[in-house]
């Protein structure tokens, strides 16, 4: 049937729909191209506490944390406080093609595991920069602001990989080991702080974003108990774009545009460039470290600068007494 069929005991449905509003593809493309990358992207998720975001028809897209109740037995979950929403969320482990394979059902188009493992959760394996550009056609700058994160990195001792988000901007990985989630959540800070120094016209750690201008922002903040879009995962976004490993040297060359849910199966062949170019697992300098711990969280930063400010609008708007 044009439909429907059935894959590794999934029933998937409604193949032909449309995915969602500019995305060029439809369920099927999504069921395709996640099933073509599986192995792939499953060794990103494995074993990784695991939120996606749905589009469901006539809906707005949405997160999904924890598992739904009519989630299959035979989907593996882990139960682990969130702190954010002060409860206990069970949150899916993609371990498999099956469970890909239901998830791309359910419309799940984007994959965001945490950078730890469930049975390791206060040890992240990489260390990550989120660079995310100004408002227009900047990914130029973005691609420049990679290469200050790649320096400062360099000078600290370390080596990262980067591939696009799948939006707008690109994410550093440094795989790290034998490091807490504070002592890597501080180093990213320092690495941010160093890079914005090597051109502080170009990149800025601002929190707020008014207070950016036209500069790139090295967001620090995904670290500790955070997600960030797994590689190969697809976004929501026109086109539905993936985030896509990219090679160092060819980074001035490339387009977010240029990777697709259409376009990224024929560009990876059978490789697995993600994987191909992680480095070994790095430890991280006690100095580089020692340097976060002096930088404050911008996320708190931010909260406490921003209620300063609500103070002061209200404040010089009041009539004099």
């Amino acid at each position: 049937m044009s439909g429907g069929e059935v894959r590794d005991g999934v029933s998937l449905t409604n193949l032909d729909q449309p995915l969602f509003e500019g995305a060029d593809a439809t369920k099927r493309d999504l069921v395709d191209y996640l099933d073509a990358v599986g192995d792939r992207i499953i060794a990103e998720l494995a074993d990784r506490p695991l939120s996606v975001v749905r589009v469901l028809r006539g809906q707005a897209p949405f997160m999904q944390k924890n598992v739904p109740k009519y989630t299959p037995s035979w989907v593996r979950t882990v139960t682990l406080w969130a702190e954010s929403s002060r409860r206990n969320v069970s949150y899916a482990l993609c371990n498999d093609r099956r469970t890909l394979l239901w998830f791309a059902n359910q419309r799940a188009v984007e994959y965001h595991p945490t950078l730890a493992r469930a049975d390791q959760p206060g040890w992240p394996t990489h260390l990550v920069m989120d660079l995310d550009p100004p408002e227009g056609e900047s990914f130029g700058l973005t691609v420049r602001a990679a290469f200050l994160v790649r320096q400062a990195l360099a000078d600290s001792g370390l080596v990262g990989v980067v591939k696009t988000s799948g939006s707008k901007g690109l994410h550093v990985f440094v795989p790290v080991a034998g490091h807490g989630a504070e002592d890597v959540a501080a180093a990213t800070r320092a690495i941010a702080a160093r890079a914005e120094r090597l051109d502080p016209a170009l990149a800025t750690t601002a929190f707020i974003r008014e207070d950016r201008g036209a500069k790139v922002f090295l967001d620090s903040t995904r670290a500790g108990g955070a997600t960030v879009v797994a590689a190969y995962s697809p976004r929501i976004r026109p086109g539905t774009s993936v985030s896509y490993p990219v090679e160092w040297a060819d980074l001035a060359d490339v387009a977010p545009r240029d990777f697709t849910v259409r376009t990224a199966i024929r560009l990876l062949g059978e490789r697995d460039p993600w994987a191909e170019r992680m480095p070994e697992p790095q430890r991280l300098n006690a100095d580089l470290i020692e340097e976060g711990h002096g930088i404050p969280i911008a996320r708190v930063q931010a909260m406490h600068e921003g209620k300063r400010r609500a103070r002061a609008r209200r404040a010089s708007s009041e009539p004099n007494s």
